[in-house]
């Protein structure tokens, strides 16, 4: 049994398609009820499922793309063998129209295989699919030096993504089939338990908590997780808002869902993944010396973490160099100094 029961906020969109212009101010997950009820694919969604697998592959243009195969003891549960070395399922191109073909041909099945379809780039498979099926995401590309939202569609039968992070904001849009959201704020990472840095199913570290049974024993911390953890219960037509680095845990509940999703950051395109940060911090930083990570833990704060002008604002201005807001000559200039060190 599921131990969260506190809600996900919610709002109830008016319009549909009108997302509060204020929604990346939300610190908060959000759930915005009925925000793509008028999408085509919702609509076909509720007739058929036979017409939701024919209307896609009618824009499909035949290309391969990564999919999820595992076994119907799988039931759905991405994740690991039981000592944490090797994924549970396998990964392998396919031809989309062959796996809506699968899908659809195990609907009444009582143990189907498990099939996935993650985070499929919507235009790189499906042209033609966004007319009537799209967000305005023009809020989110008030920085025109930012990555633009790329919307991609998930598919499959019953499904759990288990419990992750994302380096975006993310609004997810349930067009088929219930989806379950279980979300923590980013301060429970530890609580979380966090599993290997690779291989992960979908890039990102996964909680090998089980958020239904969770063992306490083997997980005693989680306790503290549930005291902050959210559910959300979303329909076909509603979406929801994740924050940045908000972990979450997606379940598909029906024998067919389909999810569209938009990813966006305001931060310029120059900046890369922090996710380099940390490996770097693991090269060359946590196998120091107890007395000299608290030093850096100091000196991390004062350049990164504190007020941005603290560290400028006692110096002259011609000698601030890379302490000054990053540009994008300025993140060549460091991109290749760092690449030089490193390769010595």
């Amino acid at each position: 049994m599921l131990p969260i029961s506190k809600k996900v906020k919610e709002i109830e969109i008016v319009e549909p398609g009108q997302i509060p212009e204020d929604i990346d101010s939300n610190l908060e997950p959000l759930i915005l009820r009925g925000l793509v009820k008028d999408w085509d694919l919702v609509h076909i969604g509720k007739e058929s499922d036979t017409k939701t697998a024919a209307h896609l592959k009618s824009f499909y243009n035949g290309r391969p793309t990564l999919t999820y195969f595992g076994s119907p003891d799988l039931l759905g549960k991405y994740g690991y063998n039981e000592n944490a070395t090797e994924l549970n399922f396998e990964k392998r191109k396919a031809q989309l129209d062959e796996v809506l073909d699968q899908i659809v041909s195990h609907i009444q099945d009582e143990s189907p295989p498990s099939i996935y379809i993650a985070s499929n780039v919507i235009d790189l498979n499906f042209p033609g699919l966004r007319k009537n099926n799209d967000l305005d995401m023009s809020f989110a590309t008030k920085n025109p030096n930012s990555e633009p939202p790329i919307p991609s569609i998930w598919i499959g039968n019953k499904s759990i993504a288990r419990c992750h992070y994302d380096a975006s904001d993310n609004i997810a849009c349930v067009v088929k089939g219930e989806r379950r959201f279980i979300l923590f704020p980013p301060d429970q990472i530890e609580n979380l338990y966090p599993g290997p840095l690779s291989p992960t199913p979908g890039g990102q570290a996964i909680s090998m908590v089980d958020l239904h049974n969770p063992d306490y024993l083997q997980h005693p911390k989680f306790k503290q997780a549930v005291e902050h953890g959210l559910v959300a219960e979303l329909a076909p037509g509603d979406a929801i808002f994740i924050p940045s680095m908000w972990w979450h845990q997606v379940e598909g509940l029906g024998n067919f869902n389909i999810l569209v999703n938009y990813w966006w950051s305001a931060a310029e395109r120059f900046m890369g993944s922090a996710m380099n940060v940390l490996y770097h911090a693991m090269l060359s930083l946590r196998d120091k010396p107890p007395h000299e990570k608290a030093a850096w833990k100091h000196v991390f704060d004062y350049y990164i973490f504190n007020n941005q002008s603290l560290p400028t604002e006692h110096l002259p201005e011609e000698s601030h160099g890379f302490l000054e807001p990053m540009d994008e000559f300025k993140s060549r200039q460091l991109r290749a100094m760092l690449i030089n060190k490193l390769n010595r």
